[in-house]
């Protein structure tokens, strides 16, 4: 199925394509390309260097060198997803070499142009976003082997090291654990239209799980070796041109439009798993928290936005379980409300360790050697809300679903 596309009905696994949802994958990329044509190679050859030009200050003057190629030779999505994998990253290097004190206000023509038409081609924002970052940023080292940390890498990076290595891979590991989850969300969502309940009480049972795996997953975070160093959220790449003062106007994109645009970085936020989990748990945030996460929706592909408005549309289920006299299906939503709830308190442990304790170390350091962390990740995250307020009003209202005995 093509982005644009919609069903009348609710998705069924049959339906289910590349980068949209997966058997196997999820919402992660299946087996995404890692490198472009050869025509391309002024782009992979200053994105494999990345780290290391950031680090010696040179990345901007490679990108005032590199030409302007042209997009339409880009063939397939695969290699548009790694084109703007490649060119997201290019451009958060770019803008961001020097810190907060030495941000660039203006994206050059030559990587501009070809960043925007990446963009509108798959309908994604021009900036790194969580379906860059991780969804499309993994390979396996060996072919053969499973899926796990110890057999994967980014296949592009900034500076962070390992640390921030780690980061992109439990991250990603997070979004493969959800795969059950999303497959008992449509079960769910198919049971309810026909109106059985034992499909939908194991549906219910499969998703509390799979969000309890979703948690032993984020726990990799802590005590986790190749995790030592805060640079992983203290890295000023990561940052936004929306919502942060050292760049109150946005970032202009010469040759694309004659005002600066504003737009919000990558953020677990725009992970389209917890919207579709929340949409069918019937959860109810805050307005203003309401408010940033569907903000965020805009920076998910279009297949996972019209995913998430499919279940949106679908029957009520907490309307069904208020109705209904089965105290198993009550038992079974309450135990997947609780592991939700449970795995954004631990969500929140993280960010607490990563953010505000990583940084009262790093205070008087460098972060990606590019001057002082920067501040605006102090009560913001890269998404620009305000992170730990935004985090606890969250998972609070997740727990305001439980369905009284």
């Amino acid at each position: 199925m093509e982005a644009g596309d919609e069903k009348e009905e609710s998705p069924q696994p049959a339906a289910l394509g590349r980068f949209q949802l997966s058997e196997e994958y999820g919402f992660l990329l299946p087996s995404p390309l890692t490198e472009l044509p050869p025509s391309y190679s002024p782009w992979m050859d200053i994105a494999h260097e990345l780290p290391k030009l950031i680090a010696s200050h040179q990345l901007r003057a490679c990108i005032h060198q590199m030409p302007q190629l042209n997009t339409q030779h880009l063939r397939g999505r695969e290699e548009l997803h790694l084109a703007h994998l490649v060119l997201s990253f290019l451009t958060m290097g770019y803008v961001w070499q020097e810190g907060e004190e030495g941000t660039m206000r203006v994206l050059p023509r030559n990587l501009a142009v070809p960043f925007w038409e990446v963009s509108q081609a798959l309908g994604l924002p021009p900036i790194l976003t969580h379906a860059d970052f991780v969804l499309a940023n993994w390979r396996r080292k060996d072919p053969s082997r499973p899926l796990e940390i110890e057999n994967l890498e980014p296949i592009i990076s900034l500076p962070g090291g390992e640390s921030l290595h780690g980061f992109i891979l439990v991250t990603l590991l997070v979004e493969k654990a959800a795969v059950p989850g999303i497959k008992a969300t449509i079960q769910a969502i198919h049971a309810l239209q026909h109106l059985d309940d034992e499909l939908l009480h194991r549906a219910l049972q499969g998703l509390a799980a799979a969000i309890g795996d979703m948690d032993k997953a984020l726990q990799q975070m802590h005590g986790n070796s190749s995790l030592p160093a805060p640079a992983v959220l203290t890295c000023p790449c990561l940052c936004s041109w929306r919502d942060n003062a050292a760049m109150p106007h946005g970032l202009l994109y010469e040759g694309v439009s004659e005002q600066p645009m504003a737009f919000s970085g990558g953020s677990a936020a725009q992970s389209s798993v917890l919207h579709a989990f929340d949409e069918l748990l019937g959860i109810q945030h805050s307005q203003e928290s309401t408010a940033f996460l569907h903000r965020m929706r805009d920076y998910m592909p279009p297949p996972h936005r019209a995913f998430i408005r499919d279940i949106s549309r679908a029957p009520s289920l907490r309307q069904h379980i208020l109705s209904s006299a089965d105290l198993r299906l009550r038992e079974a939503f309450n135990h997947c409300i609780t592991a939700l709830a449970d795995f954004r308190s631990h969500h929140i442990a993280i960010v607490t360790k990563y953010i505000a304790v990583a940084k009262a170390k790093a205070g008087q350091e460098e972060a990606c050697s590019t001057g002082k962390p920067p501040a605006a990740l102090e009560a913001k995250g890269t998404g620009g809300s305000h992170i730990f307020i935004f985090l606890k009003s969250v998972r609070d209202s997740t727990r305001e679903g439980l369905i009284s005995a």
